[in-house]
């Protein structure tokens, strides 16, 4: 079991790690992931195996991403680049393109002796950085039916969902954690560390897991979104008519859905989550019989939200809380177990944060912050505001406060101390003239926002 030993500079470098070995890592990535767990207070979901890492490990209350759709996200993520107006924009985006040259998380674990694996969803493109990974394993579709009712249901499109009574090695995710399992087994005797990845696609739409994981709840007791309905004042930009799931069969091409309707995508929705939780204690479970879990570096993250009917949307693709917010928990040795921190921090953060915990330098590109810092004292100050994008959209968040603009002049801007569902667009609120004034500058900074890494 190796040993750290923390060494405060006197310098602003902050904290650095000195050890005997390398760690190894575990970092799982699992699709349109909600901060909505047990571990960060909910009481809708059953999340038990997430909720095991936070009480391992440091929770982050407030971590967003900096773009609300998944291949941008993840290209800004494994890069620890923000996106521009011309990087990492779209769900298709690729980090070897818009990032051409940059070493991304792999790559700069390889060129340290890592071993590095590539489980599933991690970048959007399965051919994105592939010099970067040792191996890489991905499903093929993750739009797998099972059960045959559901497959022929509609004629031309699939299914938004799916309950076959099937095993959890049925479904692509299950026959990935055997394969994960596998590689535990085999890396983790090694004289390299390694650093193996879980990309979970569930619950990204369809919203297709055993059907046991649906028995987990009762649909008569779901409640729909207390905020289904558009905001007051809110720009149309701000907006969007969920074109993703429309895309799927028995959804309106138009108008909202019925209640009925809802209820069954938010049952499907909680029945992923449950599904993919179980399979990520299987993960926990193993590094526990290798007798490698108090030596294991886990993180555990969603790529953005998702909504469920809150301001009448669906899917992600938004400026919205619902889109940008998403769990992230890091449990590393040597701090201390079942941290909570409410500081701002971002999903460019990530990046940094490996390389400290890893013990190896930090690539100067890097635009976040390491979250150690934090991981060492949750009450650290750390940064005063985060920043995410979408489209002509830019975003700006505070402790309290949320700004946004698009580049046709429309605004918004919301108080979550007294408005955390945001439910009323207060941008023209004489009471926070000053205030959007500060923001709105604070925007319009380099895009680099190297203000940041001091």
């Amino acid at each position: 079991m190796f040993r750290y030993f923390l060494l405060l500079l006197c310098s602003c470098a902050g904290i650095c790690f000195a050890k005997n070995e390398s760690p190894n890592i575990l970092m799982i990535i699992v699709d349109d992931l909600r901060p909505q767990l047990g571990c960060y207070g909910a009481t809708e979901t059953l999340s038990p195996n997430i909720d095991r890492i936070a009480d391992e490990g440091t929770l982050f209350e407030t971590a967003y991403v900096q773009v609300p759709v998944c291949g941008a996200s993840r290209a800004s993520l494994m890069t620890g680049l923000y996106p521009t107006s011309s990087r990492f924009v779209t769900y298709y985006s690729s980090a070897d393109k818009d990032a051409a040259g940059i070493p991304d998380i792999p790559k700069h674990l390889k060129s340290s002796g890592y071993t590095t694996i590539s489980n599933g969803k991690i970048y959007h493109n399965v051919n994105d950085n592939t010099n970067s990974w040792s191996e890489i394993h991905r499903s093929p579709d993750f739009r797998i039916y099972l059960d045959e009712a559901t497959k022929r249901m509609f004629k031309d499109k699939d299914a938004a969902y799916e309950a076959a009574d099937v095993e959890d090695d049925a479904y692509p995710s299950g026959k990935m954690t055997n394969k994960i399992i596998n590689d535990l087994r085999k890396y983790h005797k090694n004289d390299e560390p390694f650093f193996i990845t879980a990309g979970y696609t569930k619950p990204h739409l369809p919203f297709n897991a055993p059907k046991k994981y649906w028995d987990l709840y009762d649909r008569s007791k779901i409640d729909l979104a207390v905020n289904y309905f558009t905001p007051k004042g809110a720009p149309s930009q701000s907006l969007h008519k969920w074109g993703e799931l429309r895309s799927y069969g028995g959804i309106p091409a138009d108008g909202p859905l019925s209640d009925d309707l809802a209820r069954i995508l938010i049952h499907g929705y909680y029945a992923c989550v449950s599904y993919t939780d179980k399979l990520i204690g299987d993960l926990l479970d193993e590094l526990e019989n290798l007798d490698i879990h108090e030596d294991t570096i886990v993180l555990l993250m969603g790529d953005h939200g998702w909504q469920l009917g809150e301001h009448t949307l669906w899917c992600k693709h938004s400026l919205y809380e619902t889109s940008l917010h998403t769990p992230l928990i890091i449990k590393a040795p040597g701090f201390k177990k079942g941290q909570k921190t409410d500081a701002l921090v971002e999903f460019v953060d990530i990046y940094p944060t490996i390389c400290d915990l890893a013990g190896i330098t930090k690539p100067t590109h890097l635009q976040g912050k390491s979250l150690v810092t934090l991981m060492e004292d949750t009450n650290a100050k750390f940064k005063d505001a985060i920043f995410a994008r979408y489209h002509g959209g830019e975003t700006i968040r505070s402790d309290i406060y949320q700004y946004s603009e698009w580049k046709g002049g429309a605004s918004m801007f919301y108080d979550h101390s007294i408005d955390p569902d945001e439910n009323i667009n207060r941008i023209n609120d004489l009471k926070y003239k000053s205030v959007i004034q500060k923001m709105k500058k604070r925007l319009k900074e380099p895009v680099s926002y190297t203000h940041l890494r001091a």
